[in-house]
């Protein structure tokens, strides 16, 4: 019980923040899918390096930017990752099994250094990019969408109940 109430807790103070920005629908939709397209698609702790400078450029939210890259965290690359590279790997044509991609995530989570990571096959990294692709082609436009909609739909709420209390 304790879990959910921290996760509805956790879900509270982000749908505030995407909602409460002073800004248009598109602004803020647009910023969090960029954020998206990077948490999906570029290795974590790379993502805010791009997706920062990404919504200046493209005039998105800079908190959706950030707040967007969230999907992938020290909490959910492990189960990400290792399905994000299995099914690049089987994209690609590849014939790495689930057991050797969640390994080798694991020794670079765990290890931590660069020996590690760039110790990496070539397939699994162009598996990790494959599944990459196929996760940001879904979940951008998903996140987009769901964010517009989230906040329009606030507007919309908070609008009716100021012309009922008038």
């Amino acid at each position: 019980m304790k879990f959910t109430q921290s996760l509805r807790k956790w879900w509270l103070k982000i749908y505030t923040k995407m909602v409460g920005e002073n800004a248009s629908v598109e602004y803020i939709a647009r910023g969090w899918a960029i954020g998206m397209f990077y948490g999906c698609f570029i290795p974590f702790g790379f993502q805010l390096a791009l997706s920062v400078p990404t919504s200046f450029w493209l005039k998105g939210s800079k908190v959706g930017a950030v707040l967007g890259t969230l999907i992938t965290n020290p909490f959910t690359i492990f189960i990400i990752y290792p399905v994000q590279c299995y099914v690049g790997n089987k994209l690609i044509g590849g014939s790495l099994s689930y057991a050797e991609v969640s390994k080798a995530m694991a020794d670079v989570v765990h290890k931590q250094d660069y020996s590690t990571l760039f110790g990496l096959s070539l397939d699994l990294i162009l598996s990790f990019f494959a599944g990459g692709t196929l996760l940001t082609v879904v979940m951008t436009p998903l996140t987009y969408f769901a964010v517009k909609y989230l906040v329009t739909a606030r507007r919309r709420r908070k609008a009716a109940k100021a012309k009922k209390s008038i």
